[in-house]
C-alpha cells in the first residue's frame, strides 16, 4: 500500500471523529479487500488533487 499515492489524491480528506485523513471513495468491502490484497501500485480511483484541471479544459 506504500506505493499508492493518497497524499495527493483528491479523495483523500480529514475526517474529525477519526482525528486524521480517511479516502472518501464508498467502497464496499470487497472492494478495499482487493485494493489492500492484490498489491497493485496504482489506486483505480486515485483523482489528482489538481486545482487547474478545468482551466486547462477551457
Amino acid at each position: 500500500m506504500a506505493d499508492i499515492a493518497c497524499d495527493s489524491c483528491s479523495n483523500n480528506v480529514y475526517d474529525d471523529e477519526y482525528g486524521g485523513y480517511v479516502c472518501a471513495v464508498n467502497m464496499d468491502e470487497d472492494e478495499y479487500c482487493r485494493l489492500m490484497t492484490e498489491g497493485r501500485n496504482k489506486c483505480p480511483y486515485y483523482t489528482a488533487d489538481d486545482d487547474y484541471f478545468l482551466a486547462r479544459k477551457q
